[in-house]
Parts: C-alpha cells; sequence; structure tokens
C-alpha cells in the first residue's frame, strides 16, 4: 500500500526496479532534469528557492496527468534530504496514514525530516482530510498533495491555509518531444529503430501527458515489426490521443465556457471544436443542449429569434435520439448560433427590471388593468389605429422608466419600439 524511500534511493536508479515502466525508469532526479513548469520554477521563484536550499513547505500540486507532480514531490525531498512517503488517496485510508505519520515521529526523534506526498488528495473526506492538520500545523511532516482537481473546491480551507498550492501546466509537444529523445538518447528501444516522425506522432498525440507518450513508446518499441516502430506503429501503439477530459471537474467547465464564448464570438469552427472535445471527452448531450438553448438568448436574442427554435429543436432531437446520431443537430445548432448576428439586449432588460424591482419594491398595476373585472376604464389597443393606445400600463411610480434598449443588431425592433413610445406620448 505505503512505499517509503528514503533521500538516497529517491536519487539513484536502484531506486526504480529494472522492469519497472519506462516513465518510471525515466522521472527527472533533480531540477536539471526537469522539463516544463517553467512558470512555477524560475529563477528566484518561491519553489526553486526552496529546493534549491533544501527548505521545502507543504504544498498542494494542482495539475492534469503526466505534468509531473510526482516528480516534483520527488525532487522536493531529495534536494531536503528528507525521508520520501507515498500513499494514493484512492487506496489508502486513515490507518495507512497513521502509519506514516508514527514513523515520521520516530524519524523526528532521530533528527530526520518527512516528505508526505499524498497523491488524489481530492479523494479524502473532510474528516480524512483533517487527520492531516496536527501534523501539518506542527512540522510532523511537510505535506505535498498531488489533485487533478481545483484544490479551492476540492480540498479543505483549513488544509490549503498551511500549503502554498503550485498550478502546473500541461507539458508542451516540445516538452514530450524532448522526454521521448531522452529515453531513446538512453538505450530505450535499442534493438529497434525508431523514426522522427513516430516519435514526433507520440508527442503531438499525447495530450501534453508524459506518462502517456512514455508508455507507448515502450509499447512500440517492444512489438515493433522487422522494420523498426513506424509512423503507422507508432499510431497503433497510441491508439488514439488521450482526452483530458473530466464531466465533473475543471475541465468539464473550462470547456463549456470557451464553447460559449468561441460561439458568442461567432466562430463556427472554434465552436465545433470545443463541441468534438466534450463529445469526444464524454459529456453529457442534455448538457450541452441546454447550453445551446440559453446562449439562443442570451447572446442572440431578438437579433436572431428563430436561434431560440433552433436550439430547442436541437434538445429536443438529443432527447428523442441519443448518441451517436445526436452529434448532427448539436452541429447544426452550433453552427447556427456561431453564424447568427448577436445581441444581449434581451439579458440586459431583464436584468435592469429585476433590479429596478429589488431596489423599489413590486408596485400595484394601475386599476384598469387589473383582473376579474375590479378595475374599469381599460382602453383596449385593438380599438385603434395600429394596435397601438395612448393608455398608460406601467404603475404610477415607474412611468417613464426604461429597461430594454435594442441594440444595433435589431433595428427591426428599435423602429417598432419608437412608434410605441411614440403612441403613448413618451418620445
Amino acid at each position: 500500500m505505503d512505499s517509503l524511500f528514503d533521500a538516497d534511493s529517491a536519487r539513484s536508479d536502484a531506486a526504480v526496479p529494472p522492469g519497472a515502466p519506462l516513465a518510471a525508469r525515466m522521472r527527472p532526479h533533480d531540477l536539471a532534469e526537469l522539463v516544463g513548469q517553467e512558470h512555477l520554477l524560475a529563477e528566484g521563484s518561491a519553489l526553486r528557492t526552496a529546493i534549491e536550499q533544501g527548505t521545502p513547505h507543504s504544498m498542494i500540486l494542482h495539475g492534469p496527468t503526466g505534468s509531473g507532480k510526482t516528480t516534483l514531490a520527488r525532487i522536493v525531498a531529495a534536494s531536503a534530504d528528507a525521508a520520501f512517503e507515498e500513499l494514493s488517496a484512492v487506496q489508502a485510508g486513515r490507518a495507512e496514514v497513521r502509519e506514516v505519520l508514527r514513523r515520521a515521529e520516530e524519524r523526528r526523534r532521530g533528527g530526520r525530516a518527512t516528505i508526505f506526498f499524498l497523491d488524489e488528495i481530492h479523494r479524502f473526506n473532510k474528516a480524512q482530510q483533517d487527520a492531516l492538520l496536527p501534523a501539518v500545523e506542527e512540522g510532523l511532516v511537510t505535506l505535498i498533495g498531488a489533485t487533478t482537481e481545483n484544490p479551492s473546491f476540492e480540498v479543505n480551507g483549513a488544509l490549503l491555509s498551511r500549503a502554498r498550492v503550485y498550478e502546473l501546466e500541461e507539458l508542451s509537444e516540445a516538452d514530450v518531444l524532448t522526454l521521448l529523445r531522452r529515453a531513446l538518447e538512453q538505450g530505450e528501444c535499442d534493438e529497434v529503430a525508431v523514426t522522427d516522425e513516430a516519435v514526433e506522432l507520440l508527442a503531438a498525440r499525447a495530450g501534453g501527458d508524459a506518462r502517456t507518450a512514455l508508455a507507448a513508446l515502450e509499447l512500440a518499441c517492444r512489438t515493433a515489426p522487422e522494420e523498426g516502430v513506424t509512423l503507422a506503429h507508432a499510431e497503433d501503439a497510441l491508439q488514439r490521443r488521450i482526452l483530458h477530459y473530466d464531466r465533473a471537474a475543471d475541465r468539464h467547465y473550462d470547456t463549456i465556457s470557451a464553447w460559449i464564448k468561441a460561439t458568442r464570438a461567432s466562430d463556427p469552427d472554434a465552436s465545433l471544436y470545443y463541441l468534438a472535445v466534450m463529445l469526444e471527452g464524454g459529456e453529457d448531450p442534455r448538457f450541452i443542449a441546454r447550453r445551446m438553448v440559453i446562449l439562443a438568448s442570451e447572446d442572440v436574442g431578438n437579433a436572431d429569434p428563430q436561434a431560440l427554435s433552433v436550439a430547442t429543436a436541437a434538445a429536443a432531437a438529443v432527447d428523442r435520439i441519443g448518441l451517436p446520431e445526436a452529434q448532427f443537430p448539436l452541429a447544426q445548432a452550433a453552427v447556427y448560433l456561431s453564424l447568427a448576428p448577436k445581441s444581449d439586449a434581451a439579458k440586459r432588460a431583464i436584468g435592469a427590471a429585476r433590479g429596478f424591482v429589488r431596489d423599489n419594491g413590486a408596485q400595484q398595476p394601475p386599476v384598469q388593468l387589473r383582473s376579474g373585472g375590479r378595475g374599469e376604464g381599460y382602453d383596449s389597443p385593438h380599438r385603434h389605429p395600429g394596435h397601438l393606445g395612448a393608455q398608460e400600463v406601467m404603475p404610477e411610480r415607474v412611468v417613464g422608466a426604461r429597461f430594454y434598449e435594442p441594440d444595433e443588431a435589431e433595428a427591426a425592433l428599435a423602429r417598432r419600439l419608437a412608434e410605441v413610445r411614440r403612441a403613448r406620448g413618451r418620445d
């Protein structure tokens, strides 16, 4: 369940069994070997200084899979000459944590520090995370938590207040390419030839995940035909690009946000791209359809009233036919919404009206507009030319308030509104 490495073994090749996966064998041992994350490890940065001085602090490493969270934690431990304890919150519980803390107490009596690396820390519930607080607060362990989820949502505030949060970025294609070439230079695939095109394909399709790229290279080398690892063989080893997408996590919200903004910007290609990312990532198509309906009113509005019909029809089609065929009405709606003229006038109008009511309260309608025949003197507009009458329909204290102001995309509505206001003497 748990594993204990001293600082020397963390730096030594002997710490990694010869039969370990290539990604483990290629794990960098110090900052000089680390690839990527320059934004965190620039000269003079807090994290780099802590590592170089051997004075680590508790931290939460937040980033996508394969970005180097475990590697960075081991480098921190090695630089501090500290024991390195590692647990995965997916498998471990409070009993395993207590054992780690017991060993840390024994080491402290001998004058040695302990780095406790807890992978997938977001998997621990509140009680489990709370159990770590005393050990972190009194310095029994330096905690390094790793998570692919947003720590602000998944890690207790009390624990966050005792740790620095560092956000790791997805490795670039160039970073992954560097790691793959380093593996080849160090003797991986010595028995077979590997074409440059094959290596470049693995780097391009790994989605910034070094572990995925190295695993695919290892598989390609082990199963390569006589002619070596070609482009086709590398593609077969990788199968398909791994999508970092979680329907309940940051990528879910980031991607739908990007879809909304791309569609609002009238870019159908970008809209289709983010739609494809969501579909390939397993997003619920009903969620996508709901966002389309909202956007049709919020961002297109009366600049093209048909947009709402298109979006609601797409939503109905999704409910009726499901995936994979539902991708077609979703794509149709995405293109239509992208290219439709845009107006947020309706959104601004209801916001202004609700704000007015919150500030001023709800006034009684004029007596002539009330139901049940309680009022007298109602003047139906159908009795007047153009179906427009001069009778006031606002409450007395609200007369003259304006909430809806059509923009340039709603020219026809602007003309009609001017006509209405003139008939009511509001010019």
